[in-house]
């Protein structure tokens, strides 16, 4: 019986040529993907209905089964964002600095990939399409293991990328897509720093901890999304009202979704019974503060572990806050640095909000659901960091090259 490859090794060999890939030649990979993807929609419908029958016989839960769903309308959004990424500019070789030293040197800051990326994904299917694609256009290999739920869609998804990379002349070790689902095996791989140069879990917060515990490799990390909306006294509170209604329901699932509502205590009498039967007519459960639920018809009393609680579900938090101080100090005790938007006509409480508030972003008068790669003009993103180091929020092109320096001189010594 023969040996597994070594899919580390043989990704490390196929990033080298990577680094150096012409601009056009990626382009056109990632157009023919795009393209394949689209022509090609019945049958990833075809494998991920198979993976969706077994995960509802399975009990997968509701969230999970919402973000391992495929239509007609999300592939196309996904080839839309393949071609939006082939349409960037090619981040390798890029000079983000350049100055002469004494020594008559010259020094530059050039943008060079990264090398290898190995991503560990849950249920979302498309990332394998978004993420190779972000990693290929920026000159990295990249090393994929979604979760066993999604694990037809993913191999179908693989398939066209692979099919896609022979056809123009590409290593197609350039996207290695691991179907093993034992623990070991995972931790086998983030061992191998030799090969591996990141490591970018996207998941549940057990996914993330069980790789930062046990990778040698660094790791960029995103934990889960508890974003607020702060609805400040002087909001338009007709249109508050949407902004808060659609950043929950129009995709709960979703670490960007909306998971607490905090309201100024000044116009809360006036505002809350119209949010309350806003999202009581959306299906959305509401769990209120003391002070909120005696304002609300449609919600119950919120447990002290519904605050800065990532629900997933069409179920929503909310509070009364004395001001803008109130809701900096609540999401630093509940948020999670993901996402944080505040309503308001106020600069100086949007000032306020934007100084007081650590997250990856914040939002002023829009919905959470804006934190996106594809909807910040990135094309699709790899993950959103809450960690910050190198990268904080969606992680797009630039954030899968690191920049090292190049000097030119003239026979200098020292």
């Amino acid at each position: 019986m023969s040996e597994r490859p070594d899919i580390a090794r043989l990704a490390r060999d196929a990033s080298r040529p990577l680094a150096s890939l012409p601009t056009a030649t990626k382009n056109a990979v990632l157009d023919a993907i795009a393209e394949s993807v689209v022509a090609r929609t019945p049958e990833i419908l075809n494998a991920n209905a198979e993976d969706l029958k077994a995960a509802r016989a399975s009990g997968l839960e509701p969230s999970k089964l919402k973000r391992l769903e495929l239509t007609e309308q999300s592939l196309a959004q996904l080839a839309a964002g393949v071609r939006q990424i082939a349409a960037l500019p090619d981040p390798v070789g890029l000079v983000t600095e350049e100055r002469s030293v004494p020594s008559g040197l010259t020094v530059r800051r050039v943008r060079v990939p990264f090398g290898v990326i190995m991503m560990i994904y849950e249920a979302r299917p498309g990332v394998t399409v978004d993420a190779f694609s972000l990693c290929f256009k920026a000159g990295n290999a990249c090393i994929l293991k979604g979760g066993r739920e999604a694990l037809r869609s993913n191999a179908a998804l693989a398939s066209i990328v692979h099919g896609v990379l022979e056809r123009h002349g590409v290593s197609r070790d350039s996207l290695a897509l691991v179907a093993a689902s034992g623990e070991d095996e995972i931790k086998a791989l983030l061992q191998r720093d030799d090969c591996i140069d990141l490591v970018i879990p996207r998941g549940g917060e057990r996914l993330i901890r069980f790789v930062a515990s046990n990778s040698r490799i660094p790791t960029i990390q995103h934990y889960k999304g508890v974003c607020h909306i702060f609805v400040d006294e002087s909001a338009d509170q007709a249109r508050a009202i949407k902004v808060c209604v659609t950043a929950k329901v129009s995709a709960p699932a979703t670490c960007n979704a909306a998971e607490c509502i905090l309201v100024h205590e000044r116009i809360a009498p006036e505002f809350l019974p119209k949010l309350d039967s806003a999202f009581a007519a959306a299906g959305v459960e509401m769990r209120a503060d003391r002070q909120a639920v005696a304002m609300m018809k449609h919600a119950k009393p919120a447990a002290p572990d519904d605050f800065g609680r990532e629900f997933l579900d069409l179920v929503v938090a909310v509070k009364v806050v004395p001001d803008v101080a109130g809701a900096v100090g609540h999401i630093a005790q509940c948020g999670s640095r993901h996402t944080e938007a505040i309503l308001s006509a106020s600069a100086e409480s949007i000032a306020a909000f934007r100084a007081g508030v650590d997250a990856s972003c914040v939002i002023v008068n829009a919905s959470t659901r804006f934190n996106d790669g594809f909807q910040l003009g990135l094309g699709a993103e790899i993950g959103i960091s809450t960690s910050k180091l190198h990268a904080y929020g969606p992680m797009g092109l630039e954030d899968l090259t690191t920049r090292r320096f190049e000097v030119s001189g003239d026979f200098q010594t020292r």
